[in-house]
């Protein structure tokens, strides 16, 4: 039984016998079933019983009432013809290959499919063996129901359904009226007549008009009457943003045209009637002559068109080269093309990332969850940065299970996603984005490195997916599965069209057998013109001709570069979600802690083996009256901060590199790129401070401690111990640079090498570099050189260490000269640099987003 109403979830309640009565079972919706005005998870009914489907008060309402066995015995007959139209589509079998022929001595002719005439109708391919068919039907009725369950032991069957015809259902618009909507001519889901000159808009249920969806703020916007007659549209400081055309505004004047997009739902006004059209899955969505240059004019994309059916699952193959990741990032707006554009639902989507992008759910080859949380932690961290600020953790814990239990992981929920197979990650992978509900999900390789089997219950996944409402496309290297799809595209080298179209006719249009004759045309012909071959054949005439004929739009909207995305949460938000969520996975991560404790108790067991009679004071005059140095105190000191430069770096190296995917996913949702790197500030700055405090205590206790501070004159050690403290915390954002710069994490510890060793050299300590023009401007760049300065100030380094010139000894190094002032600038410096290179990250972060987003 299908509802047309956007209040009830896509599969949201079910009846069946418990063997005692009849009980009707809310299947995770996102409204919620009502009996008797309260929200029920199951309740049993009977004769009478009365349930409301996504609102206790106006939802869609079923009354039960008693009826005969025979009323559901009676067998569903097929309708007249279908079974003929089923057939007429099919491509007759083609005749064998002669045994001993090599199959590549030419490209073949493209096959001529049959019934080439005519207007496209997409159909749905085949279900797979095993496959459980999608409930609902086409034509399911749209109103109100009177459900009548049987007799305990009859029969369970699809019973005659007499919708009320008196009053037209709620949401719907008037019979026999068209309203073309925002995408297409669809009608309106809701029409309401603007009474007020105010009407307020949001999640809650005191607003004039409530908008069921989490992504959506509790006040979120007005339409508010003008003095001449018009509408504004103004945002309530909403979290997700209020959007006209597409683009986000604060204030505006409606014209006639306009659309007002609020989460999912969009909005027209047409005279003072509101129409809303809530984005249910049912979709179109099309690219249109893409084309991808790099550098000198090279084509990796080549006019690319293609259009996909509305809730269905396309596949797209092709050979390595042939440009699958590149279109993948053109359709989701990651990488927008040179030429062409993407429509969702006839809208540009570079042009209207902004809102678009809620819509859209992107599941990469790598999986975008910490590994070390459970799979419920992991789900509602991400809940907690995606939804708006003012959603309630009861609703997106609701959210969260609804999830799960659609996904069928609610056996999985409190286990790590280490633990998890291949299949069930990707299953995680999956369900996080389908927290906000997106209508178009895009997976890149998803059945990469699973077996046959796994493979299977990937590709199986998305075909439930899509007959849920959702339209699902699937770039992939498996063959196997390619009779779920609806539509295949494959991809030539070159990166143009070798083929879409229905699966089962794609080998038939290639003229081979198998998948690998054709992979081995294409690396065999790569000078081929498969694009050419494709555009001149019936196949293209048939399911692309009508893309490509399409003009373009002529949108006048704001550039890409100037629009900013609203955030879901609020930067403080942000921030404490991402710095709880970064606690838990360290916390989760037993090796990380464990490194984290000895690393610093070695390096500091590591500076006490040195000898030093003096430790880091100054030694006493000879008999002679002569004054002694102390060059292990340099040693000491040296080791000390080299120790702490390679901890702190350590700390951060591989933190970026390791997250780049999870970030680059969570940018393009909403994440603030500051708050993200302040998170990683904040609980790696503690580790690399608790680290500096461990290996200063252990290398300072045995040691005899110069006589006075001078910032702290009674405890030196403490002003000591606050410069190594620095120290780390600027090493630690080096070690950000790094892991921001760097590609593959196997990449870092090279690099990580190198920034100690370099720190080394330009101490101070092992030679003279003050007074060297050229090799002293580049210790400047060092935090070694600053730290080893400010440590010296304290232990009077310049009197303690034999000077560099025997000629001239009052020529000591300007940066431990014993003063507080030195000291200062010394520690201010390094902390300086700290912020420097958090500002260079900041910058780098930005190569790993979407970019209609950077700037």
């Amino acid at each position: 039984m299908v509802f047309n109403d956007a209040r009830v979830s896509w599969r949201h309640a079910s009846i069946g016998w418990n063997g005692r009565a009849w009980v009707f079972q809310d299947q995770g919706s996102t409204n919620g079933t009502y009996a008797q005005g309260r929200r029920v998870q199951q309740v049993e009914v009977g004769p009478g019983s009365v349930v409301h489907l996504g609102n206790a008060t106006d939802g869609p309402r079923l009354t039960f009432a008693a009826a005969r066995p025979d009323v559901y015995s009676a067998p569903t007959a097929m309708a007249p013809g279908i079974a003929a139209q089923g057939q007429a589509g099919m491509a007759p079998p083609r005749t064998p290959q002669p045994a001993g022929q090599p199959p590549h001595q030419q490209p073949p002719q493209p096959h001529v499919p049959q019934q080439a005439q005519g207007p496209y109708q997409p159909q749905r391919q085949p279900p797979h063996p095993g496959q459980p068919q999608p409930a609902g039907a086409p034509g399911a009725w749209q109103g109100g129901a009177a459900f009548a369950p049987g007799q305990p032991g009859a029969p369970a069957g699809p019973g005659p359904q007499h919708p009320p015809a008196a009053q037209p259902p709620y949401g719907q618009p008037q019979p026999g009226l068209q309203y073309p909507g925002p995408g297409g001519s669809r009608g309106p889901t809701m029409i309401r007549n603007l009474t007020t000159r105010v009407t307020r808009i949001g999640r809650a249920l005191d607003n004039d008009h409530v908008v069921s969806d989490l992504q959506v703020s509790r006040y979120h916007a007005e339409f508010r009457a003008t003095a001449d007659g018009r509408y504004e549209i103004v945002d309530l400081g909403s979290h997700n943003g209020t959007y006209v055309n597409g683009q986000p505004i604060q204030r505006h004047l409606l014209r006639p045209d306009d659309i007002v997009g609020v989460g999912h739902s969009t909005f027209r006004l047409v005279g003072d009637q509101l129409e809303e059209f809530v984005d249910t899955g049912a979709v179109s969505f099309s690219a249109r002559r893409l084309t991808v240059k790099v550098g000198g004019g090279q084509k990796i994309l080549n006019n690319v068109s293609f259009g996909v059916p509305e809730k269905s699952l396309i596949g797209v193959i092709g050979p390595s080269g042939s440009g699958k990741s590149t279109l993948l990032r053109a359709l989701t707006g990651y990488r927008p093309a040179d030429e062409g554009e993407v429509l969702y639902d006839n809208r540009n989507l570079y042009k209207q990332f902004a809102e678009l992008r809620q819509r859209i759910g992107l599941v990469p080859q790598d999986d975008i969850l910490h590994p070390q949380l459970t799979v419920r932690t992991a789900l509602r961290y991400a809940a907690k940065l995606r939804f708006p600020g003012d959603t309630e953790t009861a609703e997106r814990n609701r959210r969260v299970e609804e999830v799960l239990g659609e996904l069928k992981l609610d056996i999985h929920a409190g286990k790590r996603i280490t633990s998890l197979s291949g299949g069930q990650r990707k299953r995680v992978s999956v369900a996080l984005e389908l927290l906000t509900k997106p209508s178009l999900i895009f997976l890149d390789e998803p059945t990469s490195g699973l077996d046959p089997g796994m493979d299977r219950d990937v590709m199986q996944l998305l075909r439930a997916l899509a007959d849920d409402g959702r339209t699902v496309l699937v770039v992939t290297h498996s063959v196997a599965e390619l009779a779920l799809c609806d539509r295949l595209l494959v991809m030539a080298p070159g990166g143009s069209v070798a083929y879409f179209g229905p699966p089962n006719e794609a080998l038939e249009f290639f003229g081979y057998e198998t998948w690998a004759d054709v992979f081995q045309a294409f690396e065999t012909y790569r000078d081929h013109d498969w694009g050419g071959r494709w555009h001149g054949s019936a196949h293209y005439q048939r399911y692309a001709a009508d893309i490509d004929a399409a003009p373009p739009q002529a949108m006048p909207v704001q550039p890409p570069s100037m629009v900013r995305p609203h955030k879901p949460q609020s930067w403080g938000s942000q921030l404490w979600t991402l710095v709880r969520r970064y606690g838990s996975v360290i916390a989760s991560d037993r090796g990380f802690i464990a490194l984290m404790l000895v690393l610093p108790i070695i390096l500091g067991v590591v500076s006490v083996v040195i000898p030093a009679e003096f430790g880091l004071s100054q030694p006493p005059l000879t008999k002679q009256g002569k004054v002694q140095f102390n060059q292990a105190a340099g040693t000491i000191l040296l080791v000390l901060v080299i120790g702490m430069c390679f901890s702190g770096a350590a700390n951060s190296v591989r933190e970026l590199i390791k997250e780049r995917v999870i970030y680059e996913r969570e940018r393009a949702t909403g994440l603030s790129r500051s708050a993200y790197l302040m998170s990683k500030v904040i609980v790696l700055g503690l580790i690399t401070a608790f680290q500096g405090v461990i290996i200063c205590a252990i290398g300072f206790a045995p040691r005899e401690m110069p006589a006075e501070g001078l910032i702290v004159e009674n405890t030196p050690a403490i002003e000591m111990t606050v410069s190594m403290v620095a120290l780390g915390f600027t090493s630690m954002m080096f070690g950000l640079i790094i892991s921001a710069l760097v590609k593959t994490a196997e990449k870092t510890m090279p690099l990580l090498v190198l920034f100690a060793i370099v720190q080394v050299v330009f101490t101070g300590v092992l030679f003279q570099v003050y007074d060297k023009p050229g090799l002293e401007q580049v210790a400047w760049l060092m935090p070694s050189r600053w730290a080893v300065a400010a440590e010296g100030t304290t232990a009077r380094l310049a009197t303690l260490m034999a000077p560099w010139d025997k000629q001239n000894p009052g020529n000591t190094d300007p940066l431990w000269e014993a003063t507080r002032g030195q000291w200062l600038f010394d520690v201010g410096v390094l902390f300086g640099m700290g912020v420097l290179c958090g500002v260079i990250v900041i910058r780098l972060l930005r190569r790993h987003e979407p970019e209609v987003m950077r700037r």
